[in-house]
C-alpha cells in the first residue's frame, strides 16, 4: 500500500466550500506529484423543468462549468501541479463522482467541499459529500474550512 496519491479527483461547483476543497487539492497534488482531475457535474435534475421554457440553460451551464474549470486549471498549474485534467459531465453528481469518474481516472483520493447546498436541499436529496464518503472505494477528504485552525 502506497502512502502517496497519484490520481486526485476534486469536485467543484462554484461554491465557497468547493473552492476550499480545490485549494487544498492543489497543495496535496503538488506535494504528491499527482495528477489533479478537476470535475464539474452538471446536475440534469436541477434544470430539467426549466429547460422546457429556456433551451439555452444547458449551454449556459456547460459554458459556466468550462470557464470555472479552466480558471482552476490555470491556478493549479501556477501552484505547481504538472498534470491537470478538466472533466465536465452531465448526470447526478453523487453517483458520477463516487462511481463513474473515480473509476474512469482510477482515483485514489476524492476531495470535495462539505456542502454546496442549503439545508432544505440536503434534507430532500441528501448531501453529495455524504454519499461520496459512503460509496467511494478510495480515500475521501471532505473539506469544511479554508484553513486549518491553530
Amino acid at each position: 500500500m502506497s502512502l502517496k496519491y497519484k490520481q486526485i479527483l476534486v469536485a467543484v461547483d462554484g461554491s465557497k466550500e468547493a473552492e476550499y476543497a480545490f485549494k487544498k487539492s492543489v497543495s496535496i497534488a503538488a506535494r504528491n506529484s499527482a495528477t489533479l482531475n478537476l470535475v464539474n457535474i452538471i446536475d440534469t435534475r436541477s434544470f430539467a423543468a426549466i429547460e422546457a421554457y429556456d433551451r439555452s440553460i444547458a449551454e449556459r451551464a456547460q459554458s459556466f462549468a468550462e470557464e470555472l474549470l479552466e480558471g482552476y486549471k490555470t491556478e493549479a498549474q501556477a501552484g505547481g501541479v504538472q498534470n491537470v485534467n478538466v472533466i465536465v459531465d452531465y448526470g447526478s453528481p453523487k453517483t458520477m463522482i463516487s462511481k463513474d469518474l473515480a473509476k474512469k481516472v482510477v482515483a485514489d483520493l476524492i476531495i470535495c467541499g462539505a456542502t454546496g447546498l442549503n439545508a432544505m436541499e440536503r434534507f430532500l436529496i441528501g448531501s453529495v459529500s455524504e454519499y461520496i464518503v459512503r460509496s467511494a472505494t478510495c480515500d475521501v477528504l471532505v473539506v469544511r474550512t479554508e484553513e486549518i485552525p491553530d
